[in-house]
């Protein structure tokens, strides 16, 4: 939970490296082709459409300062699924919308409703940092689905920390843009991973972690709720319980129900 409770993590570090970097190195990260370990602003176009904000429902019309974590599209079936970390949707029980693409108070592919929402039993029973990974289906909009705007990455379990290096995008709670980093993961323990990247602070949960490959394999969370500073981020590994998570929300769309 560190991740939406603490404000105070952009090190002056981080704030160095975000004001520092080149437009060029900007563009190259946002692909997930830069320098690794450095943060940058991300580019407004390609996959990174389909990292966005969460916001209280009630933020509808005045998002600036509103969001408080980070959510992705992922494929599914019905094309209607989100990630995210559980303590991003637990914390938050009222209604939510998901923002693709959120910048700077505009919403470029729309306002998309959260509705049912998946935690595991781990989560749900005991807050076990090594389940802090959820699903929710956003409702469709003139019969089409979030990913049909804006595409979704497609989740995998079982692959190996550190294989490819991946890319980290997210939405600090300090900024109206949102962050990209790419490097390599490290294993923390069996069950965690850790990836070095500055400027992922407070908001930054849920951010997906994308390979070369589109897959998404990590969302900023687990351990210490996704880090207590702003330079090293974890996330849950990706096993059997995910799987089973996914595979049960994707068989969720909306003609099957409304909220967990």
């Amino acid at each position: 939970m560190k991740r939406t409770v603490r404000t105070s993590r952009l090190s002056l570090y981080a704030v160095t490296v975000l004001l520092a970097v080149t437009s060029a190195s900007a563009a190259a990260a946002g692909d997930g082709a830069g320098p690794f370990g450095v943060t940058v602003t991300a580019v407004a176009a390609g996959p990174s459409a389909r990292v966005g904000a969460l916001f209280p429902a009630g933020r509808r019309s005045r998002f600036r300062g509103g969001h408080f974590c980070t959510a992705s599209v992922v494929h599914s079936p019905h094309r209607d699924l989100i990630l995210t970390a559980a303590h991003c949707l637990d914390d938050n029980p009222g209604d939510l919308v998901f923002v693709p693409g959120y910048r700077d108070g505009e919403a470029p592919h729309g306002v998309w409703k959260v509705g049912r929402r998946f935690l595991s039993d781990g989560w749900a029973e005991g807050q076990d940092e090594d389940s802090d990974v959820a699903f929710a289906v956003v409702e469709r909009q003139g019969g089409r689905g979030v990913e049909d705007v804006v595409g979704g990455n497609r989740f995998v379990s079982g692959t190996a920390t550190g294989a490819t290096a991946v890319t980290v995008t997210g939405y600090p709670n300090s900024r109206e843009a949102p962050v990209s980093c790419s490097n390599r993961p490290r294993p923390h323990n069996r069950t965690q991973q850790r990836i070095s990247c500055p400027g992922f602070s407070s908001g930054t949960s849920g951010s997906p972690w994308v390979n070369g490959d589109g897959q998404v394999v990590g969302v900023l969370g687990g351990h210490e709720g996704g880090g207590v500073t702003a330079d090293v981020s974890y996330s849950v590994v990706f096993g059997s319980e995910a799987a089973g998570l996914y595979r049960e929300s994707a068989g969720c769309g909306e003609s099957h129900g409304g909220n967990s």
